[in-house]
């Protein structure tokens, strides 16, 4: 079927994080939310008629996952990443984010250090430090829009570490890391003995021909040092449905995972999501094709329309995600400066740039999956406001 993202759907009834929570995340209900990271577009038809059916049992008791469920996430890995998984080296979890604050703790000591590659999402420090370790920062350099690693702080940062957290595909850099960098960063975890944990959540968001290579799939001797978290989600707009999968190395490790959430006796799918999960992977592969050249265009929508009308604010179409980073440093303004402005008088509710990187000053991050017309309006408000200082 023919899918219309340009359609305009009323959240207002819908308990979105994203709208419903402006006043808390902004100090008003007045700007267009380009924050958190969800689309507003309507999920893959299969998904919901499968959803819809599910509902009309109106039976949801303590829900049974078949083995069909870690089968098509497999199938769905194998199609479009050419890897390989064991079903029985597979999880359960609510987010990748819960993986990740539930991996710092069980495989890393006390006090322990994880490394993290800034800017970058900012759980990657919000999990770190609630786990009572310690984040150790390793910055991208930056010259004239391009983010590039330096190696040797990398490996040298690295070796005092216990655990690396890799943004893979990056956000907010929207960078798709190639097999050769990839290979030479995992290559430096086997050789100082340190977890790799690959947040794989925006994988399947990938343009401009560039091709996801899961770190787990490099070799064996690789994915023996590889935790991943993968998930629909991000894909095809499920957050709320909370599931994730994380893939493990070896039986040992997945059993330790899987021990720490039974102790809290979780370890189910909720009805919904097990139902949305499979679907999506075995009947959402049209919506996801269609999807992907409407973000693109809206990427090259933002970059064109802040060269042609607001020059002081940079941006770049990403490789990956759906989420674009501005860099806003022309303006002259100091960060909370900054998120005034975005917020009064552009009328924009966006994420701040230092949340991604506490060194950081004069950026923001804006989610492009809306329809045109609401980013035409940002941009329009923006660009008003730029004017009028």
């Amino acid at each position: 079927m023919k899918y219309d993202f340009d359609a305009v759907v009323d959240r207002s009834e819908n308990r979105s994080a994203k709208y419903d929570e402006r006043i808390k995340k902004f100090g008003t209900s007045d700007v267009i939310p380009l924050w958190i990271a969800d689309m507003d577009f309507r999920t893959a038809q299969p998904i919901t008629d499968a959803l819809v059916r599910r509902a009309e049992q109106g039976l949801w008791g303590y829900t049974a996952r078949p083995e069909s469920y870690f089968e098509a996430v497999a199938s769905w890995q194998r199609r479009r990443n050419g890897w390989e998984i064991d079903t029985k080296l597979m999880s359960y979890c609510l987010g990748v984010v819960q993986s990740i604050a539930a991996a710092v703790r069980l495989y890393t000591p006390e006090g322990g250090s994880i490394l993290i590659q800034t800017p970058v999402y900012s759980e990657f420090y919000d999990m770190t430090e609630a786990a009572g370790r310690k984040v150790v920062e390793c910055p991208f350099r930056e010259k004239e829009g391009k983010w590039t690693m330096d190696w040797t702080e990398f490996e040298e940062k690295l070796q005092r570490c216990h655990m690396f957290l890799l943004c893979n595909p990056h956000n907010p850099l929207g960078i798709v890391w190639t097999r050769e960098e990839l290979r030479h960063m995992a290559g430096l975890c086997m050789k100082y003995h340190v977890v790799l944990f690959s947040d794989e959540i925006h994988s399947d968001l990938i343009f401009h021909g560039k091709k996801h290579t899961p770190a787990a799939s490099l070799s064996p001797e690789i994915a023996k040092y590889v935790i991943t978290g993968i998930s629909g989600t991000k894909t095809f707009n499920l957050a709320g449905l909370q599931a994730s999968t994380v893939v493990f190395p070896d039986k040992r490790t997945k059993w330790v995972f899987d021990n720490f959430w039974r102790s809290m006796d979780i370890h189910r799918n909720n009805a919904f999501s097990l139902t949305a999960m499979e679907t999506a992977f075995r009947e959402g592969e049209e919506w996801l094709d269609q999807l992907l050249p409407y973000l693109s265009d809206n990427f090259d929508f933002v970059v064109d329309y802040c060269a042609k009308h607001i020059p002081q604010i940079k941006t770049y179409a990403p490789d990956a995600t759906y989420l674009m980073w501005l860099d806003c440093r022309g303006l002259g303004m100091a960060d909370e400066e900054l998120r005034t402005f975005m917020i009064e008088k552009a009328g924009l509710g966006l994420n701040e740039g230092y949340y991604f990187g506490r060194s950081l000053s004069g950026f923001m991050r804006l989610n492009a999956a809306c329809p045109r017309s609401i980013l035409e309006r940002a941009m329009k408000q923006l660009e008003q406001a730029v004017k009028a200082l």
